[in-house]
């Protein structure tokens, strides 16, 4: 396991579109460990591949509960609203307002290379839906208002 740099903003990557993950190997397998390595080092929740450089659709998510690993993800479902402040480990010192669906169902794959699906509310469907957005070449702040310097570096 590694710790990846953190592409920050300026960066093109940032900007693309992840490819689909064609076949779950041990490359496969050593990125999620170094995600999930270099997400906890820089206290976040969640960290997606191209902010470690790479244009594959991989997110790892940890909001308290144990590592969620998704490879692939799709969103099948979102309901209900929430309104709440975001950071990201790609635009250190900055914060905006995003809105968001309260409620999500994601379907992705496991390591094993096996379908499952994850329901969060609250802060796990803000994780998840930022994380995603990531996968697209989205940042939060496309989508927040009230966009500040925070007072806490990372947040």
């Amino acid at each position: 396991m590694a710790i990846r740099e953190i592409r920050k903003i300026g960066d093109d990557v940032l900007r693309k579109v992840s490819k689909r993950v064609e076949k779950i190997d041990h490359k496969i397998l050593e990125l999620l460990e170094d995600m999930a390595e270099t997400m906890y080092k820089a206290n976040g929740i969640g960290l997606a591949a191209p902010q470690v450089g790479i244009l594959k659709r991989i997110v790892v998510i940890d909001i308290g509960d144990g590592i969620i690993e998704l490879i692939n993800p799709e969103i099948l479902e979102e309901s209900g609203e929430q309104e709440d402040i975001e950071g990201c480990l790609s635009i250190p010192g900055v914060v905006g307002e995003v809105k968001r669906p309260y409620r999500v169902r994601v379907e992705a794959l496991n390591r094993d290379g096996q379908k499952f699906v994850v329901e969060g509310e609250g802060l796990l469907a803000r994780a998840l839906c930022h994380e995603m957005d990531h996968l697209d070449g989205v940042l939060f702040i496309d989508k927040a208002k009230n966009i500040r310097k925070s007072a806490e570096e990372g947040e």
